[in-house]
């Protein structure tokens, strides 16, 4: 054997990396699919460097390096996100920060329905009677939506002493003939009413025995937010009569009061819960229940005022049939979507906070913001402590009644009396509160969106993007008492449109300020397009 002269050694055999070792090349901070197939790369040279060296990216090795890294980015992504659903602050799904809000009694508003004021006209005076009875079939009407032109149904209400009548075993309406507009003359138009949107349903039927906390699975679905009333017979007499809805059981101060809450789920199915006989009394296992609710609800159902012109047919305690005709004499306003994610946690920790009493003026901004009237109307709030001595115990509440998902209203007289009258349940003895109309900011926008000359064709659908960008920013969930409009703010909203390369605000030259009591809605919305070489 000849030496050559040349001193060789096959040390990468010779030195592998024991098993016990191999855990200290393992990158645990890479979580994406770049940062992964680097590691993996990095880790098969450090563990296996004459074994694999082929790093192309026609190699079939590499192809199974990046979709193990596939994969490996798809599992971190999950992870992240079920640990970021499992935090309030971090929840972004719809379903998770409502289940987070039910652990500590809050839950998120459901969908609202608009309500107007309603008269009906008989065709002739009704003979001899004293009462009018509609039952629940002739408590409803349907007209077409003027927001999607498909059906919109709506229930008639009697308003007694500004409030929707109470709970009956029948679902009917009683109107005495005393109550006419016109009682000395003929006795045919009747304005103690209300309408509001959605279909009336009627469930009925019998508890049973086994149920430790008696419950009632609604049978239809949307359920509108408030529109649930409840009447139970029983042989216990302290047990039967309409209930009254609460926000939770819980609040019941003793056990004779007959009261319910009602759970939704995430598609605003309802169950009817019941107290357990020490928070709020427990319907006899024996007792029969009615429970009239509505479904619908949402923006769709606000329209103009007398757009009903429906037949009505009422029967008398003669007995005889009268017909008339039923209108809305007022808008249809207050119906709105469901509580945005948004909403709820602005307010969701603050109403949690209050613990069911108001104490501090910013417990009366949260309990006025998410107060819901008889009608199922809601408000915006803000609430102020008069600087003076002598009056340092009164709250000036400044209140707008909701009209849609985008406008704000005066708040009625009926509202602000319901509020009011809630105010005074929670309240400290010692304070004084009134109720002061907030005043509305009127604003119209144009703005100038640049886009390259090659997105022309979809002008139509960036243009609506950039709409629903607007009118979400100004939305009247997302505008606040003394919030100014920030133009740069706005601008990011459109920026969010990836088509957008750079947006103006053409009518406006600086942020528009306003008073600590006022809120400002957008009224007339212009949207131009700019084509960039």
């Amino acid at each position: 054997m000849n030496f050559s002269g040349t001193i060789s050694s096959d040390f990468m055999k010779l030195a592998k990396v024991p098993i016990k070792k191999r855990p200290e090349f393992i990158d645990f901070a890479a979580t994406d699919f770049i940062s992964l197939r680097k590691s993996l790369i990095d880790y098969i040279k450090a563990v296996y460097p004459t074994e694999y060296q082929y790093f192309v990216e026609s190699d079939l090795g590499l192809m199974f390096i990046e979709l193990i890294a596939y994969m490996g980015s798809v599992m971190s992504m999950k992870a992240d996100m079920l640990a970021n659903e499992n935090f309030f602050a971090t929840a972004r799904q719809r379903s998770s920060v409502k289940k987070l809000l039910e652990l500590i009694g809050v839950r998120m508003r459901g969908p609202l329905s608009a309500v107007a004021d309603g008269k009906i006209t008989l065709d002739e005076a009704p003979t001899d009677a004293t009462t009018l009875t509609l039952t629940p079939a002739q408590r409803t009407t349907t007209v077409e939506s003027p927001e999607d032109d498909g059906p919109l149904t709506y229930t008639l209400y009697k308003v007694v002493n500004g409030l929707a009548d109470t709970a009956n075993s029948t679902g009917n309406i009683i109107l005495n003939v005393s109550e006419s507009d016109n009682t000395n003359d003929t006795s045919t138009i009747y304005s103690n009413l209300a309408v509001q949107e959605g279909a009336l349903v009627v469930d009925t039927g019998d508890f049973a025995a086994t149920e430790g906390i008696k419950t009632i699975k609604l049978t239809q679905t949307p359920v509108i937010d408030g529109s649930v009333e409840v009447f139970i017979n029983s042989s216990n007499s302290a047990a039967s009569g309409a209930f009254k809805e609460v926000d939770n059981v819980y609040f019941a101060s003793g056990t004779n009061d007959r009261i319910f809450e009602v759970v939704y789920d995430s598609d605003y199915g309802a169950t009817i819960v019941f107290g357990d006989g020490t928070v709020g009394i427990s319907p006899n296992a024996t007792a029969s229940y009615t429970v009239t609710y509505r479904i619908g609800g949402g923006s769709r159902g606000n329209i103009v005022n007398n757009v009903l012109n429906a037949v009505i047919t009422a029967t008398t305690d003669v007995p005889t049939t009268v017909n008339g005709t039923l209108t809305n004499t007022s808008p249809a306003t207050g119906g709105s979507n469901a509580e945005t994610v948004e909403h709820a946690k602005q307010w969701a920790p603050l109403t949690f906070a209050r613990q069911d009493r108001i104490v501090t003026v910013d417990d009366y901004s949260v309990f006025a913001n998410a107060f819901i009237s008889s009608f199922g109307t809601v408000g915006k709030a803000l609430a102020a402590v008069r600087k003076a001595y002598c009056s340092a115990n009164v709250v000036d509440l400044y209140v707008l009644e909701k009209a849609s998902d985008l406008q704000l209203q005066k708040a009625t007289p009926n509202f602000k009396t319901q509020l009011l009258d809630a105010i005074n349940k929670k309240k400290m003895i010692t304070d004084e509160v009134v109720v002061v109309d907030g005043l509305i900011r009127t604003l119209d926008l144009i703005t100038t969106i640049r886009v390259d000359k090659e997105e022309k064709p979809d002008e139509q659908q960036i243009v609506a993007k950039v709409r629903n960008k607007i009118l979400n920013y100004m939305a009247a969930d997302n505008r606040n008492f003394g919030q100014a409009l920030s133009i740069p703010d706005l601008n990011r909203q459109i920026f969010e449109v990836d088509e957008v390369r750079f947006s103006t605000i053409d009518n406006l030259e600086q942020n528009v300020s306003i008073e600590f009591n006022e809120i400002i809605q957008l009224n007339n919305l212009t949207i131009k397009v700019s084509y960039l070489e």
